[in-house]
Parts: C-alpha cells; structure tokens; sequence
C-alpha cells in the first residue's frame, strides 16, 4: 500500500495518514495481523515528522485499527468488530453527508448508489463482518 500526503489539504496530516490506512484494511491492501511500517520508516517514506506518523497510529489504535507493542510495532488489529460507539459515530457522520448531498441538489438513489459503489470497493470478507 502506498500512502501519499496531499501537504496543500486543509485535511492535517496524521488524518489524513490515518484515513488511508483505514482505507487499506477495508479494501483488504492490508491484511489482518500485517505489520505496518514503523513510525520512523513511515514518517521518512511520507516525508512527515514522527509525532504526526505517532498521532495517527494512536488514533488507529484507540479506534481499534491497529495493535501496538513495544517488540512488535504496528499491526492490523485481527477482530474488527463494530462497537456502538462505532455506530454512533457512523451515524452522525452519515448525517452530515446527507445533509450536504441535499442541499447540494443530490437525490436519495443517487447518494445510496454512490455509498454502494463506495462499500463495493471494500474488501468481500469484511463487509461481510460487519452484517
């Protein structure tokens, strides 16, 4: 998997780090148990400082993401399960989503067809597990 920094996004960095590699667990780029780059390598790859590579993977890993330990670095969390904070958090996000697709003029199907199209590009056995 490939991470690229967009440095001109209003979106900040460690988002955006942490954003593309939830993308890569759910399109199944990254494997349960896959050990992901250390902090340092990472950071050097991306061309970022450490501590924004550290605050992404302390968010993936509060959110249930990633594992860490101090021997074994970063690795994809095995059990991915849904939590209701998780639902919660889904919920109010969809929320703004729709309310954004309304007032931009996008219609019902339209924004469900791109959320299908969107969910299709996951990978086939997580999307399943989240049924």
């Amino acid at each position: 998997m490939i991470i690229s920094i967009d440095m001109t996004s209003p979106t900040p960095i460690y988002l955006q780090l942490r954003n593309q590699i939830v993308i890569g667990i759910g399109k199944g780029e990254l494997a349960a148990g896959e050990r992901l780059p250390t902090v340092r390598q990472l950071a050097s790859d991306a061309g970022v400082n450490t501590m924004t590579v550290n605050r992404a993977y302390q968010i993936l890993k509060n959110e249930g993401f990633i594992e860490t330990g101090r021997r074994k670095g970063a690795s994809v969390c095995v059990t991915l399960k849904p939590e209701q904070a998780f639902h919660k958090k889904l919920e109010s996000e969809l929320e703004l989503l729709s309310a954004e697709a309304a007032v931009k003029g996008m219609g019902k199907e339209d924004f469900l067809s791109l959320c299908d199209r969107m969910f299709s590009h996951m990978h086939p056995a997580l999307g399943s597990s989240f049924t």
